[in-house]
């Protein structure tokens, strides 16, 4: 991988700008950061080569919204949003748009290097990919009916609590089927279990 790649960092707070910037320097990529979207799109130019990483609460323009906004131009660069607490259920609306990965916070240096490294080197999603379809499909096939439901609360951005009591079972419930639903599918983060379920047409 060329050492020079583009990475553009945008979040509204200056000291998590600084901490990526200097966390994706010293890893041999090229930060670019920006305080907003709007501030972002003024400079972009479509790029295949580079990387988009931003925060999803920002003003003006919020992640979900910037996701839309570069798959509308066709750009195929990937965009990996952070989120905070409590904002899984808009990062796996912004995979529906198209974001190649959603991180939580607080998260390891190594789990965001190993995204963004994992997002340059994919091939572009490509929509109504039988191939894709086929392979998540068969790594839904072993789930049970009730881990299929909990997917499907997933899926639907709903936290454990409601997907609890949606299907009248405990918290700690869902929490098992979660864990299931990990082993199963051999996801080793949320957001790929999200990207198996969403190829999958759940």
């Amino acid at each position: 991988m060329n050492d020079k790649t583009v990475i553009h960092v945008i979040d509204d707070d200056a000291a998590m700008r600084d901490s990526l910037a200097f966390l994706l320097d010293v890893n041999g990529f090229k930060p670019l950061v920006y305080d907003s979207a709007s501030a972002f799109l003024a400079e972009f130019r479509i790029d295949a080569s580079s990387c988009v990483v931003s925060d999803i609460r920002m003003p003006e323009m919020n992640g979900i919204e910037l996701v839309r906004k570069l798959k509308s131009e066709g750009s195929t660069c990937p965009v990996i949003l952070i989120t905070g607490h409590g904002d899984v259920a808009l990062a796996v609306e912004a995979m529906k748009a198209g974001a190649s990965d959603f991180i939580e916070k607080p998260f390891d240096d190594s789990v965001l290097l190993g995204a963004i490294r994992t997002a340059l080197e994919a091939r572009p999603a490509i929509q109504g990919d039988t191939a894709a379809k086929k392979e998540a499909e068969v790594r839904l096939a072993e789930l049970s009916p009730r881990e299929r439901d909990v997917l499907q609360g997933l899926v639907a951005g709903k936290i454990n609590k409601v997907i609890a009591h949606d299907l009248s079972i405990s918290p700690r419930t869902v929490e098992v089927y979660r864990a299931n639903l990990m082993a199963k599918t051999g996801a080793r983060s949320m957001s790929e279990l999200m990207r198996i379920a969403l190829a999958a047409g759940l």
